[in-house]
This record gives structure tokens, sequence and C-alpha cells, in this order.
């Protein structure tokens, strides 16, 4: 099974397209082996490229838990500069089908891997995002207690379900604890993604996070987008900010309070024949 591996910020995904991805009979299970990091390839999801009636490509994410995923912004910028470096969408603007609806892409340096998405407008309400609570009010600020700790944290959907934390130290907050409590706390019906965000001024934060599914990885794409969102609705920076993950900056754009904009590089790491049973 041919596969190529890529990366945003180290936030990493196995590509299979073209027969390889049709292929695929149960891509829950296939995901749990090939991402696998001593059995497997390695990597936090395997994506699917698929053919799409609505868009350029759609694209199926399962995060290395077997998981099925809504929305992955890092994937996203790889899967773009996949696509059209291999000639499989011969544009430099590239629309993907994902369960989160259509995210258009612009390839602003092929040669760098620098990828500008456009990632829909923030859903802000209890029931979009899905949170437990009155459906039309948004979760702004809100405690919830876990770790016999009490969070206050903002719900932002960016297609999937996150929950954003200020914290004093994001370096000294022990995510690997708090992290896992969070994603599953009774106030998430479909389990949350958990960041935890430093702000340094008001135009740069440092965030850690905790993926659903995934657990820490390097960085995640729709969690920048949802720490700015947080970062706005809490009056802590403006709504254009650059957002320091482990794995590197991304740019974050807000503007008019509409559709959120993210741009960061993606790089191709190799590619293989994966020899496992499926």
């Amino acid at each position: 099974m041919q596969f190529t591996k890529y990366t945003g910020l180290g936030n990493d995904f196995v590509l299979l397209d073209g027969e390889t991805a049709r292929s695929v009979q149960d891509p829950c299970a296939a995901a749990q082996k090939i991402c696998d990091r001593h059995f497997g390839v390695g990597a936090d999801g395997l994506v699917l490229l698929l053919p799409s009636q609505q868009a350029d490509m759609r694209m199926q994410i399962i995060n290395s838990d077997g998981s099925e995923a809504e929305m992955c912004g890092n994937a996203t910028r790889c899967v773009a500069l996949h696509l059209y470096r291999r000639g499989l969408v011969r544009k430099k603007q590239i629309s993907l089908e994902t369960l989160a609806g259509i995210i258009r892409t612009d390839i602003v340096d092929e040669q760098a891997g620098t990828v500008r998405v456009d990632m829909g407008v923030p859903r802000l309400t209890r029931g979009e995002i899905p949170m437990t609570g009155i459906s039309g009010d948004r979760a702004v600020n809100v405690p919830l207690r876990a770790c016999g700790t009490e969070f206050c944290g903002t719900a932002v959907s960016m297609g999937n379900p996150h929950f954003v934390v200020f914290v004093e130290n994001a370096e000294k907050a022990p995510i690997e604890m708090w992290g896992p409590a969070l994603e599953t706390h009774e106030a998430f019906p479909r389990k949350t993604n958990v960041e935890f965000v430093q702000t340094l001024n008001d135009r740069t934060v440092r965030m850690r996070v905790w993926e659903r599914g995934a657990g820490i990885t390097k960085a995640c794409g729709t969690g920048a987008c949802a720490t700015t969102v947080a970062c706005v609705l809490n009056q802590k920076t403006t709504d254009k900010i650059t957002v320091k993950l482990d794995g590197g900056d991304l740019l974050i754009e807000w503007p008019n309070g509409k559709n959120i904009f993210m741009t960061g590089p993606a790089a191709e790491v190799f590619t293989g024949d994966y020899k496992g049973e499926l």
C-alpha cells in the first residue's frame, strides 16, 4: 500500500490517494494500525483522499485511535500541497470536502510549503459545539470542574469542538492529566479538543493542545483558530495573532468576526509502501 507521510508543524499524517484510498475497507481499523508509532508508519492521523461531487477532493480524517474527525486544520495544508505537487489538482486554490463543510485552501508559496486556509465561520453556541446547556447560549469563560480543579474556559467549534483554557504558564500546565479529563467531560457529548493558552502580548499567544482522539500533539490548526476566537471574545488579543505551538508558529486572522484564516507550513516527510495487514 503506497502512502505519503506529511507534517504540519509536527502534527503528522499518513496520506492515501487514488485507488489506494478507495480500496480501504475499514478506515478506522486501518488508522489504528498504520498510525501506530511502534508497529506501523507512525502518525497522529490517517487521511484518505477521495472523489467529491462538491469540491476538488474529499478528505476523510481518522485519528490515531480510530475515531473519525470532522476537520483538521494542519491536515488541510498537507493535503492541498500534496494534491498540487502530485498534479492531482492543477491549481493553487483547492477546495476540500470535509464533515465540517467545504474548506478552501490557497498555496501561497509552493516551494516553502506555505498554505493559507479559509477555515470558515466559528460556531459559538452550545448547540453547535456541541456542549450541554441552553442550545442558543455561548460558553465564554465558563467554569468546569475536573481533576479536583475548576477550569474557566471558552467553547468554540471549528467544525470540531474545542475548549480553550487560559493558563499562567503553558509550559508547566500538566496537560497529560488535565487534557483527557476535560476531553471526556460530561459537558461535551462528542468529547472535545482542549487548548491550554498563555497570553504573551496582544498579538502573540503560546498554546499547547490535547487533541481528541490523538492526545498531546505538536500542533493543532483548528485549535489555533479556536484559541484566536477565544482570545478575541475574552478581550485578550487583537483579531490577528501568532499562535506559538510546540511544533512552530501559525498566523491566525479573524477579521470582522466572520471567516477565520490560518496560514502556516506543510512538508512532505517521506513516501513508502506499507506491508502490514489491514
